[in-house]
């Protein structure tokens, strides 16, 4: 948090000597234009020409401090993104606010654990990770905890977050020109659209009238000027009007093109200078170099080419100013050369710029990944086997506060598969989601909550936390043997890592019992790894039958001085002590 903090200083301090400078330079900004009206007024007064050089001295003044205006205008944003990167890393770390997006709109329900391990939403995974500032960042990071990567792309990644994890003023840098950007889902969908769109001709009639009427009118305007014949002024008027009517025709093609495109160039031109942050930064893990290499093209940096269509779409929206319309279109057909060049853009880049955006959303998931193992630096990259093995020292859930929470040791070989049991509020539906989430965590290259790890990444399935579906129908029954259908089909490809938490709840104690043994023999007969959490001490002895493959753990309760008290402790064997007759006699239910 100390380097966090000394970063807000110094933002604090740099934006504030901006603000000066800003502030200053609009006042010099507002009185060289004014200056240059006041000599103006005195040429026409006095009609000496030496106001009017000044006068033309004074605008350019203007022009001048317009730039460096600009200039600092843009520091201005990024520093303010920047303290305010760093303030929210304190709020985060004290846990007073997590001023980040949930991810909500990625949430599904019929995944196998995105809902039950809440992924996504209020204080969910995805909450606490997010540091993205665009669309496809978002996205991107979304998909990478709802999949689960080849142990050599979890090896890659790793290598890629544990180099970025060092490199905080460039991830942060990174996330501020992201911020700046002000991107949206509306403005990628804009770009894909655009980009798809491949009706890429135009007629040859009109390319050639593109060039010959243009053409045409700066010859006969040369011409005026050197012959002084009034006539060719009734040409150029002739002229003028065949340049409107060509681009009347051509209108609608110019629009379907640019339709939905609002401030499409400057997205593209924030994304241009996220590109070259990526570019011009020196790196040595595979990954990224890998995607560095990725962004040259024809022997051009792709963000020379994003740098080049943002300009392309810029100037293309002089069409819907009226008067620069009439007379850029009406002498050379202005809007109708920047149609043909953005045709020619995409037809040499169309199949790029999707990829160059999907490198975007790739740093700022790794970056996010990176912050969590730069704010978290007791949490370790897991090993990595092909051999089944699972295993965790001092495992606990990652989003827990680090001061009060309690770390286990656990795992899976040579027994593949718990029974889990434990009065209520012991530990055990936090246990199985410390377990999910740092299996899914590990599962795509992030550090775990844990001291030590040695993980074979497996698909995760899980069935903890269904609801009644009251849009399908559906009872909370129904839909947790709809899961439990979903886990089964999924085992018949491959092993997985699975997670049950009290199924059958929704029938008679008997018919729980049956089903939930049967339940457990079927997914060991599979070759599943995991975890089963019950209250069903008949379900334990399971174990007696396979006991080269199950195994009971529990987390106990006890009671001292009249108050129950939880150590969230797993300790080998089936659960003694029970908490609900006692909570009930103390709170007078009973």
């Amino acid at each position: 948090m100390n380097s966090y903090q000394d970063k807000v200083a110094h933002y604090s301090e740099l934006l504030n000597k901006i603000n000066k400078r800003y502030n200053s330079l609009s006042l010099l900004r507002l009185l060289s234009i004014f200056a240059c009206l006041f000599l103006l007024f005195y040429y026409i007064k006095t009609n000496e020409i030496l106001y009017v050089v000044f006068a033309f001295l004074s605008f350019v003044g203007f022009i001048f401090l317009m730039r460096i205006h600009s200039r600092l205008s843009f520091q201005k944003q990024l520093t303010t993104a920047l303290l305010k990167i760093n303030k929210n890393e304190i709020s985060f770390l004290k846990r007073e606010k997590i001023p980040f997006e949930n991810g909500i709109e990625f949430n599904d329900f019929h995944h196998p654990y995105a809902y039950d391990l809440d992924i996504f939403g209020e204080h969910s995974l995805f909450q606490n990770l997010n540091r993205t500032a665009t669309f496809i960042g978002k996205k991107t990071l979304a998909n990478n905890l709802l999949q689960q990567f080849s142990n050599d792309t979890i090896l890659e990644n790793q290598e890629a977050v544990n180099e970025l994890k060092t490199k905080i003023d460039w991830r942060q840098e990174f996330l501020a020109l992201a911020m700046v950007s002000n991107d949206s889902k509306n403005s990628y969908d804009s770009i894909i659209h655009w980009n798809s769109f491949k009706n890429n001709t135009l007629s040859k009639v009109l390319l050639s009238l593109s060039i010959i009427l243009p053409t045409l009118f700066f010859g006969t305007l040369i011409a005026y000027f050197i012959t002084s014949k009034t006539i060719l002024l009734s040409y150029l008027t002739y002229i003028f009007i065949a340049n409107m009517i060509v681009l009347g025709r051509s209108l609608k093609r110019i629009q379907s093109e640019i339709a939905k495109a609002d401030n499409v160039d400057k997205i593209i031109k924030q994304y241009s200078l996220l590109v070259e942050k990526i570019e011009t930064e020196k790196f040595q893990s595979k990954k990224i170099i890998d995607l560095q290499q990725k962004l040259i093209f024809k022997n051009a940096t792709a963000s020379k080419h994003l740098k080049d269509l943002s300009e392309l779409f810029s100037r293309m929206d002089t069409i819907s100013n009226f008067v620069t319309a009439i007379l850029f279109n009406g002498t050379f057909l202005f809007n109708l050369h920047v149609l043909k060049a953005l045709l020619k853009w995409k037809e040499n880049y169309s199949d790029e710029l999707e990829k160059w955006i999907a490198i975007i959303g790739e740093f700022e998931a790794l970056n996010s990944l990176a912050n969590l193992a730069y704010n978290n630096s007791d949490f370790v990259f897991p090993e990595i086997n092909s051999e089944y093995k699972i295993e965790f020292s001092d495992l606990s859930h990652p989003l827990l506060n680090p001061a009060t929470r309690v770390g286990n040791d656990t795992h899976f070989y040579p027994q593949s598969f718990m029974i889990l049991t434990g009065s209520n509020m012991s530990g055990k539906s936090t246990f199985l989601r410390s377990l999910g989430i740092n299996m899914v965590l590990g599962g795509i290259g992030s550090v775990v909550c844990a001291s030590k790890a040695n993980i074979h990444p497996l698909p995760v399935l899980v069935s903890m936390r269904l609801s009644d579906s009251l849009a399908d129908s559906e009872s909370y029954f129904f839909a947790e043997i709809k899961r439990l259908k979903q886990i089964m089909d999924a085992l018949e490809d491959k092993p997985a890592f699975v997670l049950l938490d009290e199924i059958l709840r929704g029938t008679n104690s008997d018919d729980k019992r049956n089903g939930t043994i049967e339940v457990v023999k079927k997914i060991i007969a599979k070759k599943a790894i995991g975890a089963i959490a019950t209250h069903d001490i008949e379900v334990c002895l399971t174990t007696n039958e396979y006991p080269a493959t199950l195994t009971n753990q529990c987390f106990e309760v006890e009671i001292q001085n009249n108050e129950l008290h939880f150590d969230y402790k797993l300790r080998p064997g089936i659960c003694k002590n029970k908490s609900a007759t006692f909570l009930m006699q103390k709170m007078g239910v009973i």
